[in-house]
């Protein structure tokens, strides 16, 4: 029957366009769980140089070996190291720190004051010692031992903590017995160690013991795709820290957070959102609650004009948005006073802010 054949093409077109769907859904949510398996700890973004990152941090949590993470100021060195450990077989004991750089020096004491920290001292080792104090390297048996900024060591430091390396052993300051800590080592650098090398400024077979495994964490600026989702992460953590409500970022607020240079990178953002989301006195951080020093910067401005071949209409309202939108940003998203300065009309501002989807923050 000709109308029950075409029925019967219709469910089957119905069908095959539902098997389609469901095969497309479960390839989102396989690459959704690759991403998420790839994430390791507590780790924050999808970019591309933080997957590259990832897989180096879980081949580096399958070893024993020595590692040195290079990074910036505020690249999440210390988390790093911290999720290596909690990957790693010695995921069960310490994860001790010890920061390398600023350690005061003790009056009296005849050493330094990072061999006094890495191996502790005696009662009565020096004038000033009233109890025993037990070392980063004894505290971290059985765990990791994370030394921060290792490039700050002077030469007699590096040449102690390279002695401890190739036997870990030690004795405490002011003590005869020998005592022995089955640590990991992991250190970090913002410096070159390389170039501290060939300029007798960091020990050669230091280096080498230390850079077994090497990661490299990028700066924020090299993955901007990540802002918005640590933006995110940050101010969940200031809504359950504080008893916030935010929920959202207002158009100007999220240009400004996309086209800053961040040099202190993911630790500066997370102190601009934790101010912003204290500053805002609703559900949305808007522009004028981000620091000065985001509504300053038109040095990394990066214009939005598209390149390549586009048409007159879209290079000006592409040039167009991008006015309206430096126009916010100078007064704080007011599209008032950013009208008045472009000598527009308020129902016209309005019509084009609401054209491009730049919000009243």
């Amino acid at each position: 029957m000709p109308g029950q054949a075409r029925h019967d093409e219709q469910v089957g077109d119905g069908n095959l366009k539902e098997t389609e769907e469901i095969e497309r859904l479960k390839a989102e949510i396989k690459a959704l769980r690759d991403i998420i398996d790839e994430k390791p700890g507590k780790m924050v973004g999808n970019s591309g140089e933080m997957r590259s990152v990832y897989k180096q941090i879980k081949a580096c949590a399958g070893n024993d070996a020595p590692a040195l993470i290079y990074g910036n100021d505020g690249t999440g060195k210390e988390l790093t190291a911290r999720t290596i450990a909690e990957l790693s077989p010695r995921k069960g004991g310490p994860f001790t720190v010890l920061g390398c750089a600023n350690l005061r020096e003790s009056f009296g004491n005849p050493a330094s004051a990072f061999e006094s920290e890495l191996f502790g001292y005696e009662r009565g080792a020096f004038l000033g010692a009233n109890t025993r104090h037990i070392g980063k390297a004894e505290v971290a048996n059985g765990g990791t031992l994370f030394l921060d900024d290792v490039s700050a060591l002077g030469l007699p430091d590096q040449e102690k903590l390279l002695r401890f390396m190739q036997g870990q052993t030690f004795n405490r300051l002011g003590g005869n017995m020998q005592l022995h800590s089955d640590v990991r080592i992991i250190a970090s650098s913002s410096k070159n160690l390389e170039e501290m090398m060939q300029q007798k400024l960091f020990r050669e077979d230091l280096f080498y013991r230390l850079n077994i495994v090497q990661i490299t964490l990028p700066d924020l600026a090299q993955r901007k795709s990540d802002i918005l989702l640590l933006a995110e992460h940050f101010i969940a953590q200031v809504n359950l820290k504080y008893g916030k409500h935010v929920t959202r970022l207002s158009t100007p607020a999220i240009d400004m957070l996309m086209s800053y240079h961040w040099p202190g990178n993911v630790q500066e953002l997370e102190n601009c959102i934790e101010r912003a989301a204290l500053a805002t006195t609703d559900d949305c951080i808007h522009s004028h609650d981000l620091p000065p020093t985001l509504q300053t910067d038109v040095t990394s401005k990066t214009s939005i004009i598209p390149e390549g071949n586009a048409s007159l209409e879209t290079l000006l309202e592409s040039y167009e948005r991008e006015i309206l939108t430096e126009a916010l940003r100078r007064n704080n998203g007011n599209l008032s006073a950013a009208g008045r300065d472009l000598s527009v009309s308020p129902r016209m501002m309005h019509y084009k802010a609401k054209k491009f989807g730049l919000t009243q923050s």
